[in-house]
């Protein structure tokens, strides 16, 4: 592995530190609620740091999503990128690439989705009997043309508010683009981090498909991977803060920071952001290099989810009742911390699943 940055990957992460950092101050967060910084997003956009994920590749999303979680910005940057540009950049068609890409790229076009392994899963029409025949042991094929029509609830998309497509997946594990216009509804929905999120409900929507039977494991483990460095961010952030709050709190004449219990909780707070992040740069390096990385994305995704609850408790516990403020900044970290373990999945289901993979000689090298 050699997780030395490019150049661009270097400039893109300084830049986006820079935005993402003037325009996440703790009063203009709090005036957004659960609503996205369309001024944030758009300058993150005319710096063409969405644009500059097709050359940075993955593990230069995963560096600038540790600068967003760090500061909880309340932009779309991971769903857009995961489900849009890195989605349609390797899955999508000639045509879809050409008339997707540069909306993306510019913010116009905002896509998410709700592709994490264990959403409801959306039933298609049966295709016509001139469609190809699945090689898989499913009755009905996994491939449907792009006039097809999609059927179906998916009870918390994040970011819903703010996309104009939808990537999700059937039954049959295939990806399909929706137009958020053309759904049936669309609600809001409170989550534990304030993201703005909403059920979809599809009736009869027309859909799009996106890429071949085998596209949707590979956007599960790019989003696994984004989705668990935004987690790195957001456990660096909360620990940043229980650092300089403990050093800066006196008792009994000396800082909180010179307590030895304070000083294991913060080292092993420490470790265990690193552990997350050292596992998704592997991940992250190893889809950029064309590798296998379907294990490598649960690994990071199971360290993201177990290792990031400890993280976000210990970095809101250090602050004492400061950090039980709902108002107070590291709450937020908390609360972001805690939104991405359940995104992420249980720790167990991803233990069980890599389990799974591992019995059946499926782990990569």
């Amino acid at each position: 592995m050699d997780f030395t940055l490019t150049e661009e990957q270097a400039a893109a992460v300084e830049l986006a530190a820079r935005i993402l950092g003037d325009h996440s101050t703790h009063e203009r967060l709090t005036a957004a609620g659960t609503g996205s910084d369309a001024g944030l997003w758009k300058e993150l956009c005319a710096a063409g740091l969405v644009a500059a994920v097709a050359d940075t590749g993955l593990l230069g999303l995963v560096l600038m999503l540790e600068e967003q979680g760090r500061v909880t910005a309340q932009v779309p940057f991971a769903a857009s990128c995961v489900y849009g540009l890195l989605a349609v950049a390797r899955h999508g068609s000639p045509e879809q690439r050409e008339r997707l890409l540069p909306g993306i790229a510019d913010g116009t076009v905002v896509v998410t989705g709700a592709i994490t392994g264990t959403e409801a899963v959306l039933s298609t029409p049966a295709p016509s009997p001139a469609s190809p025949a699945s090689p898989s042991s499913s009755p009905s094929p996994s491939l449907f043309s792009s006039s097809g029509t999609l059927t179906g609830v998916l009870p918390a998309v994040p970011w819903l508010r703010d996309a104009t497509h939808v990537l999700v997946a059937d039954d049959h594990r295939r990806l399909w683009l929706v137009r958020t216009a053309e759904a049936a509804v669309s609600e809001p929905v409170e989550l534990t981090a304030p993201w703005s999120a909403g059920r979809l409900t599809l009736d009869g929507t027309p859909g799009e498909t996106l890429g071949a039977a085998d596209a949707c494991e590979d956007l599960l483990a790019t989003a696994r991977t984004a989705f668990a460095g935004l987690q790195a961010g957001v456990c660096a952030g909360s620990l940043a803060r229980a650092v300089e709050h403990t050093n800066a709190r006196e008792q009994f004449g000396q800082p909180l920071a010179a307590r030895q219990g304070v000083q294991l909780r913060a080292a092993d707070a420490y470790m265990d952001t690193e552990a997350i992040r050292v596992t998704v740069y592997e991940a992250a390096w190893r889809r950029d290099e064309g590798l296998p990385y379907a294990t490598h994305a649960l690994t990071a995704a199971w360290w993201a989810s177990e290792a990031g609850r400890r993280v976000v408790h210990t970095g809101q516990h250090l602050h004492g009742g400061a950090g039980a403020d709902l108002g107070h900044p590291v709450h937020r970290h908390f609360l972001w911390g805690r939104q991405l373990d359940a995104y992420l999945g249980c720790g167990g289901e991803l233990l069980q699943e890599l389990g799974e993979l591992i019995a059946n000689g499926k782990v990569e090298t």
